[in-house]
């Protein structure tokens, strides 16, 4: 049964979608099977491999809102080798439209994703920046949510609030719900400031900060715009040894 990995901190700029896109990719050269769902109605995860969808087009809200299966909705990739439910802007009216449901609103990505998760080893979900239903959905499906923590000041203040998101979501909808592991992003070894961030971090999280940490890098920047993953874009830059890194990390980790 595939593992459901949530990649959620609801403070943007962190380098959430830039680690959803390029850990489901790293996943994929490893030759796991990967399913990436876009669950951000800025679509971002969906421009940043090419698969981006017009408005007219069957995403993750036909999904989730109407009575489309995910076969319906799945783009097979071939650059990076993996899956992905696009999403676009439609998806913003779908917090709405949950809010008017009586009941189970909260488990409509979940019962959706229990239908095709046997055939994959890996689902990454890039989660919105916000923490309204559309989270919720999300962190009541994975089995596990990866934090990225920005190396710059009040890097924890969204954190915390997402600890209590999550511990919420445990007590009332997914009890199994794990923290799979905090990411520093955005790290520049030359400064004091990320490396005295990265010190409170390893002390507040201890042993769940991965040893792999991602470094501000310039190609990790541009290669969303090209719509490819950093692997297609720049395979020897030093965003790409992290997120490989990364990526080999995650798969020992699930194989203890």
């Amino acid at each position: 049964m595939g593992k459901i990995i949530a990649i959620s901190n609801q403070k943007g700029g962190v380098g959430k979608t830039t680690t959803a896109i390029n850990l489901a990719a790293g996943l994929g050269y490893l030759r796991n099977k990967v399913l990436l769902v876009d669950f951000d109605p800025q679509g971002n995860a969906s421009q940043g491999v090419g698969a981006a969808k017009a408005d007219h087009q069957l995403t993750v809200y036909n999904m989730l809102m109407e009575e489309y299966e995910p076969d319906a909705v799945i783009e097979h990739l071939s650059k990076p080798p993996i899956d992905i439910i696009p999403a676009n802007i439609s998806l913003a009216g779908a917090d709405l439209e949950m809010v008017q449901f009586e009941a189970g609103k909260e488990e409509l990505l979940k019962k959706k994703l229990d239908l095709i998760r046997d055939r994959y080893d890996y689902i990454i979900i890039d989660c919105p920046p916000s923490l309204g239903l559309l989270n919720t959905n999300a962190l009541t499906a994975a089995d596990s949510v990866i934090i990225p923590v920005q190396c710059e000041y009040y890097a924890l203040e969204g954190v915390t609030q997402l600890l209590l998101t999550i511990r919420l979501v445990q007590q009332l909808f997914n009890p199994d719900l794990m923290i799979e592991g905090v990411l520093l992003t955005m790290y520049d070894a030359r400064t004091k400031l990320s490396v005295e961030v990265q010190q409170e971090v390893r002390q507040h999280f201890k042993d769940r900060v991965y040893h792999h940490y991602i470094p501000r890098n310039v190609k990790l920047s541009e290669s969303p715009s090209r719509g490819k993953s950093i692997f297609e874009y720049d395979v020897r830059c030093e965003g790409a040894k992290a997120y490989a890194g990364l990526a080999n990390e995650v798969v020992k980790q699930n194989k203890k």
